[in-house]
């Protein structure tokens, strides 16, 4: 689960080609992750490194919006 965006993983259908020509043979259910990667990051408004499993989408909105604004939000910080 991100810790940001809060997205988890989801269930897919493999569907082949196959299946479609015949109307049979499923391929049963497959799970489908998010991108997660751990990253330790520095916010200086609090002088102090955190490490947070974030995904990839994640971190894009917080390189966008700033570490410190988005980890506020997301509520893994308490404000100053």
């Amino acid at each position: 689960m991100c810790a940001i965006t809060k997205k988890g993983s989801i269930v897919g259908g493999g569907y082949s080609n196959r299946t479609r020509a015949t109307k049979f043979n499923p391929t049963g259910k497959v799970r489908k992750y998010p991108n997660l990667q751990k990253k330790k990051i520095f916010v200086p408004e609090l002088n102090k490194s955190i490490i947070i499993e974030v995904s990839t989408r994640g971190m894009r909105t917080m390189k966008k919006n700033g570490a410190y604004a988005t980890l506020l939000k997301a509520g893994l910080i308490k404000a100053r």
